[in-house]
């Protein structure tokens, strides 16, 4: 099976993508990158969050729509994203490619020093 380049995610890519996929409707900026420190243990920047989302969504993998304005946010909208199934796909291609390379893989302790 010959793959296309790129059509593997990267690991934060993965992270924000199963952190959408989740959240399902609920899904926003906070709530998304909330997600993903509590499941991660790691603190991410909403920034970084914001940037991998415009790009999942530049590749077909999320949508996005506007959620109603409210006046504690000064009367911004939420911008809501929700997983499409490109992304589903391009998830489960990740996860079977990473499983095919741990196939036969020798115990991390024991791996031979090149």
């Amino acid at each position: 099976m010959t793959m296309v380049k790129g059509e593997w995610l990267g690991e934060f890519e993965q992270v924000v993508l199963l952190a959408v996929a989740r959240l399902g409707e609920s899904g926003y900026g906070l709530t998304i990158r909330r997600e993903i420190e509590a499941r991660t243990g790691r603190r991410v920047s909403a920034g970084a969050v914001y940037a991998t989302l415009v790009r999942l969504e530049e590749k077909g993998y999320v949508g996005s729509y506007s959620g109603e304005s409210t006046a504690r946010r000064g009367g911004r909208a939420k911008r809501h994203y929700r997983l499409k199934s490109a992304g589903a796909r391009a998830l489960e291609t990740t996860r079977r490619m990473l499983d095919r390379m741990w196939e036969g893989a020798e115990p991390l302790g024991r791996a031979r020093r090149v």
